[in-house]
């Protein structure tokens, strides 16, 4: 039985398919209140038990030159480059007030720009951006550190990857989606082959340490004999990375998805081959398959992270840096800091109105109870490392874990003979086939699931 045929599971879909949350947090979003303290991330960020531990800085930069009909990210689509300077100055004033509240002589380890599409900035923004950075904050050397960028390739060209590995950055995101031009179009996506290929090979003259790609199965006009095609011809530009999402069409939520054909979605018969395919092909060619949609070299510090147990998530998703505090920078950014999520103005104009008063710009969040950061934990370790070690959980909260978690434990009998979990005395393991249900499992911990609406979450599978 080959590594793929351990790890679909076709005959469990229609039983395990769900809506649910990636837990980039936990508690999810849904949870933060608008009449969030704001005393609470202060104190947080001022803790002098933080005082060993790492920051992590994410820059959230909301401006596309053109929108792409999928996404669903938050996201202010304009040809006026002009609006890229008065708000970098705002995440720059901002810097100032955040690091005002942190004792700036703990390292940063972490530094992600995201959008939107961070590379509509113009080269000096960037500069500028980067510059006051290392004002406020301790950057660690680049060897020491995973400072990372989301690229359009088709806002990148040669000297702008330069640039930003002069500036610091060492690792790539880069949207592809598919290869295929009838996708493209349909998707408002027009992204030809070169202008991937010259962003990669860029990448690699210019010493960046990984590259992490993104696809999408589930678009419009994919079928199995076109995303071979795509699959094919990313294997043979071998990304460190690859992150193969499932497309998650929820017009009702995101406008801009209304401007898709819903009769040119591919129906549930091909989602599911599709799906099949990319464990196939990526298995095949050696990728570690890590979890949820996300795919990695052996090699790769990610797949490295997951066999030492160090593997972590945050609001951008998988990391390796695990246990830092983190604080979002600019509209809609979500921070963590200790027990506290905290997230700006999502709309520009809330944001920026704080940010020129002089004010922080969080306008919800929520402070954790004992029970969210023992579930935390628990969700973490099952999305990251794929094992639940009682004596640990027992040691750090006090807790019987078997007779704290009797009903949740009771229900994942279910997965375990289904082959998706194993449990023994002290340890419940995801088995292979379970990593694609490992959102599932994960849910089995959530104690607010039930009072959420489903149809606020993608598909699971």
């Amino acid at each position: 039985m080959s590594d793929a045929d351990l790890l679909f599971r076709p005959d469990l879909l229609a039983k395990y398919g769900a809506n649910g949350p990636r837990y980039t947090s936990y508690p999810t979003a849904l949870q933060f209140r608008d009449d969030f303290d704001l005393d609470h991330y202060r104190r947080a960020a001022a803790d002098p038990g933080a005082a060993d531990t790492d920051l992590s800085l994410y820059f959230h930069i909301p401006f596309c030159d053109t929108v792409c009909f999928y996404c669903g990210c938050n996201k202010i689509a304009t040809k006026n480059r002009g609006r890229a300077k008065p708000y970098v100055q705002q995440l720059v004033r901002e810097m100032a007030l955040q690091a005002a509240l942190f004792d700036t002589k703990r390292p940063v380890s972490q530094l992600h720009w995201g959008g939107g599409t961070p590379t509509f900035l113009s080269l000096d923004e960037m500069s500028t951006l980067m510059a006051a950075t290392r004002e406020h904050f301790a950057l660690r050397p680049e060897s020491e550190a995973e400072y990372s960028i989301e690229i359009d390739p088709r806002e990148a060209s040669a000297d702008t990857i330069a640039h930003l590995r002069r500036l610091g950055f060492n690792r790539l995101s880069l949207g592809v989606q598919d290869f295929d031009p009838v996708v493209q179009h349909a998707v408002n996506r027009v992204q030809p082959l070169e202008l991937t290929i010259d962003v990669m090979n860029a990448a690699r003259a210019n010493g960046f340490e990984s590259i992490s790609v993104d696809l999408i199965y589930g678009l419009p006009h994919q079928n199995v004999k076109s995303f071979r095609r795509t699959l094919e011809t990313m294997l043979l530009l071998a990304p460190e990375r690859i992150s193969v999402f499932g497309y998650a069409h929820m017009p009702q939520l995101f406008k801009m998805q209304r401007q898709i054909d819903a009769t040119a979605l591919p129906p549930p018969a091909t989602r599911l081959a599709l799906l099949q395919l990319v464990i196939e092909q990526l298995t095949d060619a050696g990728y570690v398959y890590i979890g949820m949609d996300h795919f990695a070299l052996p090699t790769d510090e990610l797949a490295r992270a997951q066999q030492q147990r160090t593997l972590h998530r945050n609001f951008q998703g998988y990391s390796t840096r695990a246990d830092c505090d983190l604080i979002g920078f600019g509209a809609s950014s979500i921070g963590k800091v200790g027990d506290v999520y905290a997230q700006n103005a999502k709309d520009l104009p809330g944001y920026g109105a704080a940010i020129d008063a002089g004010r922080l710009a969080i306008s919800r969040g929520v402070r954790l109870t004992a029970d969210d950061r023992l579930r935390r934990d628990i969700i973490t370790e099952l999305m990251c490392n794929l094992e639940l070690r009682f004596d640990e959980f027992e040691a750090a909260y006090g807790v019987r874990f078997a007779a704290a978690f009797a009903p949740e434990l009771e229900t994942l009998r279910a997965f375990e003979a289904d082959g998706l979990v194993a449990r023994s005395t002290n340890r419940l393991e995801v088995l292979p086939a379970g990593r694609m249900f490992v959102r599932n499992i994960a849910m089995v911990f959530d104690r607010y699931l039930g009072a959420q609406h489903a149809e606020r979450f993608s598909r699971t599978i």
